[in-house]
């Protein structure tokens, strides 16, 4: 018998073609939400391989779900809503999907940066609701970008460095911190300068977050780091919301220490703080930084290559804890 597949949303048509070649494929058409849990932990009893995507969370209760299930193959890069742990003990692989979404997320973050600066959102309310400032002296007047300061949090990886390929194309002065300092000729390369972490707050005009989510990252950006920053600087993040102290940031915004945010992702998500919905400084958008149509068919492609790799009895390429493939 086939093996059977549940995908938790829809994907691109060439990657659902391929895994119904391979297996039989039941797919939830609604992409407009996480499946509730509820529904997951049905569709997982019934399936031997399940695909979710970045917003389902695969925790304890839907891995037991199913003792017989064999492997969970998601379609984020991190395996941040999946307890790899309990997949572990389980003897279940989980597999996710190596980091191609560098350029993509670039275009996202600078364009965060861009559309909170210049005040983007607010002109394209006040044009929907029929408004019209003219030539008003200083109506939405925003902040510039072009030759300000930006300074790269967890800066010298790949998504990092594409940041700071596109900020020297605005003239930025560009700084960056992290745990462990690049090459010289690294540095030189992407036209990047160390600097320790409180003194890259200080001086940012904008400042971009990048590193990993893990127990010293968690937080990282608090009360102390916004008091540090100068009232007139923007925060933006499109590496992982638990990043930054969505409370403090609240605080940080209400209290003018800070001039505004762009935020892709968010500490509760898929919930978003209503006091962010609220804000007319703050951008959001929908953890999208791999929404490009091209890419996210190859995403839905790699995990199908995984599939296939598994359902073949070879171990697939992309699997975070392949120590269970070895029992």
């Amino acid at each position: 018998m086939r093996a059977r597949i549940y995908v938790t949303q829809p994907i691109a048509a060439s990657a659902a073609k391929r895994l119904r070649a391979a297996a039989r494929v039941t797919m939830n058409p609604d992409s407009s939400r996480p499946l509730p849990k509820k529904n997951l932990i049905a569709a997982v009893k019934k399936a031997d391989i399940l695909f979710p995507l970045l917003h389902d969370r695969v925790d304890r209760d839907v891995l037991a779900a199913n003792p017989k299930l064999r492997a969970v193959c998601s379609m984020a890069i991190t395996p941040d809503g999946i307890d790899v742990a309990e997949a572990t003990a389980r003897g279940i692989p989980v597999t996710v999907v190596p980091p191609i979404v560098g350029e993509a997320t670039a275009d996202l973050n600078f364009g965060l940066m861009i559309a909170v600066a210049r005040r983007m959102r607010e002109g394209d309310r006040l044009l929907r609701k029929g408004g019209f400032p003219g030539g008003q002296s200083n109506h939405l007047a925003g902040s510039a970008v072009s030759g300000k300061v930006l300074g790269l949090v967890g800066g010298g990886g790949r998504i990092g460095r594409a940041v700071a390929k596109r900020a020297h194309g605005f003239s930025m002065e560009v700084l960056y911190w992290g745990p462990r300092r690049k090459p010289e000729r690294d540095e030189k390369d992407f036209g990047m300068a160390y600097v320790p972490f409180d003194e890259l707050l200080k001086r940012s005009d904008f400042i971009s977050l990048h590193p990993p989510l893990n127990g010293e990252t968690r937080h990282m950006i608090s009360d102390r780091e916004f008091a540090l920053m100068k009232p007139t600087a923007f925060i933006i993040n499109t590496a992982r919301g638990p990043i930054i102290d969505e409370a403090a940031l609240i605080r940080a915004l209400t209290r003018k220490h800070i001039a505004g945010a762009g935020l892709d992702v968010y500490e509760h998500e898929p919930k978003v703080a209503t006091a962010l919905r609220k804000m007319e400084n703050v951008v959001l958008t929908p953890h999208m930084g791999s929404a490009v149509a091209s890419l996210r068919e190859v995403m839905a492609n790699i995990v199908v290559d995984n599939v296939v790799a598994l359902l073949d009895g070879t171990p697939p390429p992309n699997c975070v804890n392949a120590q269970v493939l070895e029992r």
